[in-house]
């Protein structure tokens, strides 16, 4: 009993001792796991991408690694629709979703604060205004982010960042606001969003990350209910050393940022104005003055993207190698030029994303378009890098450009297909027009109108010239050119380009941007009066024909009229021109809307000269005017062109052979609508006020009745009271008065002009009615028709007269 007792006793001892070793060594593990660094632990089998900042992937979740050296500094966001949705926008994959906008992270306790910076309003930090610009331009906070981590030997601050690309946050979102409300969104799906892919560059960092939406009235797959978008955010680093900004200057425009500085010496909030350009720099300044030719320090370098079809990329390439020449007029050597990406063998870190390297994108949709967008400093203007996004079908736009402009006088256009060489030259047009984009270049539509026909119809002149002096207009191809010419027909960099350059690149004398002010107006003003040297932005009004898309010349109605020509010579030979064996009449149909579309290109341009004011960017020191009216005889001669040519039913264009091949009906709508675009044109509430008030400061300027006089004697013709097509202009005619009449916004001599209009087509109608099938010569079969229409008009035009109840008194 008494050994059974010891037992019991050792074994309790022994139990207890064990118990207390298990307890120490509990407390030891719990000891060590307290020591753990939560840092360690986050990286371990987590995915780091090192870079301009760090991106820790791990568990679904996204983590940036701040370094305190990056706090407060200036981070450009530029935000990329990279999975595109058929419908969404015109554009595809590589468009921008948002402006670009400039963040800072700044660091708050505990928090890591996103915040958003404008540069719309700036002064000298050096300057007491600058407190009083800072705190009338509060940061907003785009994101608030718990810091529970801390990097190594913590200089780093580690946030989760997920919810910021996982929300619907308008900064980084991929719809507008008219694009949400058009789509019936009704909202984000958290679930459905996530981070796809993460790099991380020197200056830059990429996010990959899908944002899915629920809609009711999406733009593809509208069964689904679902619109999934793929997005690219780029997080830049701005320049530690900003670029002396160039001014802007209107004679010789450029894409530029506006900011209003408060600490300019000016007794208002002074606007500043900068253009956008690349740094370009002489690698030796001194030689560059004795005019000697010099390599820049780091010149511009596109690479084509690996993607690009092997025949067209070598003219892709030919489209940026051919600025070189221009900045070498400015005695910069290597300025830019073309490269082909490398492959993976040959650079393994090479990458399309990394804002190091522009791009020219070679994107698979069926978009007709090339675009040359860039990223920019929003300081001072310095372009940081472009990727130019270039559509695989732009060349089925340049198939039909081609074709219809050319084909009368160039049998290399007359085939649905051309050859290699053919297209190749039309794709480098192109590309040197999208690269000037991204040298800051607009577009110059006043260009075009520097040139007179007959420096068009000049053997050698397009081939030296340009069919206008600047790539950056919408000329095209050289309609003007008749058979007998042998003129040239292709665009190509021009004079004012060359003038355009030198203003935003040349290196200047003066140590600030206000120096070189002098130098650089008087570099403007001694071309200033020289039309290949104009400055012409789109006229968004309408008010300026001299500055118009897709013209040629400085005489609208002439150029047409020869554009007409070749067009009535290209018609009778489509159905020959577009057979292929074992095809079908698609792509005929295709290239006969595109005759009517080109027609319709005419019209607007000549008929943009009635009410026109030419606009001529002018400096106070130069002491011309900027505005003026088009003279009467070039207004009644464009609108006698819409007479002869529209109003006037184009016959040439109801060709049996084709007709019979695409459509069991409908040609006669086509023509209506061409007809119906002329009359809206003319008639545009804009146009009729300009004309009112033209006529009234000078009596002899061309005036309202002059229009209205004009095109009614034009429309209401025997033989388009006699023709469906005609009846129906006469219809449109009469109904687009009434509708100006209702307008209470148009002034009170348009709305006397409408009224006198109608008064006249009723008094002469109505005195004709008695004579229909006799001295109108009404074809047989149609008089009932014609009786019936004449008694539809007046009844039209006393009900715009008077009113529905003097209708129903029978007045």
């Amino acid at each position: 009993m008494r050994r059974l007792l010891y037992l019991l006793a050792l074994l309790a001892f022994t139990t207890t001792i064990f118990a207390q070793e298990e307890k120490k060594e509990d407390e030891k593990k719990e000891e060590k796991e307290e020591k753990k660094d939560p840092y360690v632990e986050l990286l371990k089998d987590a995915e780091v991408a090192n870079g301009l900042f760090d991106v820790i992937t791990k568990e679904d979740k996204t983590y940036f690694e701040i370094p305190m050296s990056l706090l407060e500094d200036e981070i450009l966001v530029v935000s990329r629709i990279s999975g595109f949705v058929k419908g969404l926008n015109f554009g595809g994959a590589g468009t921008r979703s948002r402006p670009q906008q400039v963040v800072r992270w700044q660091q708050k306790g505990k928090k890591l604060l996103l915040r958003s910076v404008s540069y719309n309003s700036v002064a000298d930090e050096n300057l007491p205004v600058y407190q009083s610009v800072k705190n009338n331009n509060f940061e907003p906070i785009i994101g608030a982010y718990d810091v529970k981590i801390y990097g190594k030997d913590s200089l780093s601050l580690v946030v989760d960042v997920t919810s910021l690309f996982t929300s619907d946050i308008p900064m980084f979102g991929a719809m507008s606001d008219g694009q949400r409300k058009a789509f019936a969104i009704k909202g984000l799906d958290k679930k459905r969003s996530m981070v796809m892919s993460t790099k991380a560059f020197p200056s830059n960092v990429e996010i990959r990350h899908i944002l899915t939406y629920t809609g009711g009235k999406l733009p593809d797959n509208q069964v689904t209910g679902t619109m999934s978008i793929e997005m690219n955010q780029s997080f830049i680093l701005l320049p530690a050393e900003p670029m002396q900004p160039r001014v802007y200057d209107p004679r010789v425009a450029y894409f530029s940022i506006q900011q209003t500085n408060y600490g300019l010496d000016a007794q208002r909030a002074e606007t500043q104005r900068f253009i956008t350009r690349w740094r370009l720099e002489p690698v030796d300044m001194e030689a560059w003055k004795r005019g000697e030719l010099v390599d820049v320090k780091k010149p511009i370098v596109y690479y084509i993207d690996p993607a690009t079809p092997e025949d067209w990329a070598p003219y892709i390439a030919q489209g940026v190698d051919d600025w070189a020449k221009v900045f070498e007029k400015i005695g910069l050597k290597n300025a830019i030029m073309s490269k082909r990406a490398p492959t993976k063998e040959e650079d393994p870190d090479w990458s399309p994303e990394d804002v190091r390297y522009s791009v020219i994108r070679y994107v698979t949709t069926d978009i007709q378009n090339a675009m040359g967008p860039h990223v920019h400093d929003p300081r001072t203007g310095e372009i940081l890098e472009s990727d130019i996004i270039w559509y695989h079908n732009v060349m089925k736009l340049l198939r039909n450009w081609y074709m219809i402009q050319t084909a009368a006088v160039n049998p290399e256009a007359r085939t649905p297909k051309f050859k290699k060489e053919v297209m190749g030259e039309l794709i480098r047009f192109v590309s040197a027009h999208e690269v000037g984009h991204t040298l800051g270049l607009p577009h110059n539509m006043g260009s075009s109108s520097a040139y007179t026909v007959k420096q068009l119809r000049t053997p050698g002149f397009v081939a030296k010239n340009g069919t206008a002096p600047s790539i950056m207009d919408y000329a095209r191809f050289n309609y003007v050119a008749q058979p007998e010419d042998n003129a040239d027909i292709h665009p190509g960099i021009g004079p004012y380009d060359y003038h355009s350059i030198e203003y935003g690149y040349k290196p200047m004398p003066g140590e600030t941007t206000e120096s070189e002010r002098p130098a650089l107006n008087a570099m403007v003003k001694a071309k200033a009066d020289d039309p290949v040297y104009r400055f012409g932005a789109q006229s968004r009004a309408g008010h300026d024909p001299s500055a118009q898309t897709e013209d040629l010349s400085d005489d609208a109605v002439m150029a047409s009229d020869l554009g007409i020509k070749n067009l009535k010579r290209i018609v009778p030979n489509l159905t020959e021109w577009m057979a292929e064996d074992g095809k079908y009449f698609d792509d005929l149909e295709n290239v006969y809307d595109n005759v009517i579309g080109q027609l319709r290109r005419y019209t607007g341009h000549v008929a943009n000269n009635v009410g026109g004011v030419i606009e001529w960017q002018r400096s106070a020191d130069e002491n011309k005017p900027v505005y003026k009216v088009v003279d009467a005889k070039k207004q009644r001669a464009a609108v006698d062109f819409v007479n002869r040519q529209i109003f006037t039913t184009p016959e040439w264009l109801l060709d049996e052979d084709i007709l019979s091949r695409i459509s069991a009906s409908g040609v006669s709508a086509k023509i209506e609508r061409l007809q119906a675009g002329a009359l809206s044109t003319l008639m545009r509430t804009s146009r009729l006020d300009r004309l009112a008030e033209q006529h009234a400061m000078d009596d002899s300027a061309y005036g309202l009745m002059d229009l209205m006089n004009q095109t009614r004697s034009g429309v209401f013709t025997d033989a388009n009271t006699n023709s469906a097509i005609g009846r129906t202009l006469q219809s449109n005619y009469v109904d687009g008065l009434a509708a100006v009449l209702k307008n209470e916004s148009v002034s009170a001599d348009v709305r006397a002009a409408a009224r006198a209009t109608l008064t006249n087509i009723l008094a002469i109608n109505t005195a004709k009615e008695v004579r229909v099938g006799s001295s109108l010569k009404t074809p047989l079969g149609t008089q009932d028709l014609v009786m019936g229409h004449k008694q539809e008009l007046a009844q039209r035009i006393k009900l715009a007269l008077n009113g529905l109840e003097a209708m129903i008194d029978g007045k």
